[in-house]
């Protein structure tokens, strides 16, 4: 590698460097992310645990059976939807 190959690849890290110090989080949207990941996973959940709760509420006697088929779906649900969110 000769001396200008070295002086473009280092001039082209010190870009990267500065891009990234640059776009560095602050406390503000580290703390967005944290509640938008927050949110993708109850919301699935809170929502699969009063439909089945509805549900079950339409059937004679007590039952337990939707309510905690759908709190086992919405978690699933929940995990995915943080899994992707992280993701990308």
């Amino acid at each position: 590698m000769n001396n200008q190959q070295l002086k473009i690849r280092i001039e082209n890290q010190i870009k990267r460097i500065r891009k990234a110090e640059h776009e560095r989080p602050n406390l503000l949207s580290q703390t967005v992310y944290i509640g938008t990941l927050g949110l993708v996973m109850v919301l699935p959940v809170v929502g699969g645990v009063y439909l089945g709760r509805w549900l079950d509420g339409m059937m004679d006697g007590y039952s337990m059976r939707w309510t905690l088929s759908l709190l086992s779906t919405g978690l699933v649900i929940g995990i995915f939807n943080v899994y992707f969110l992280i993701k990308d």
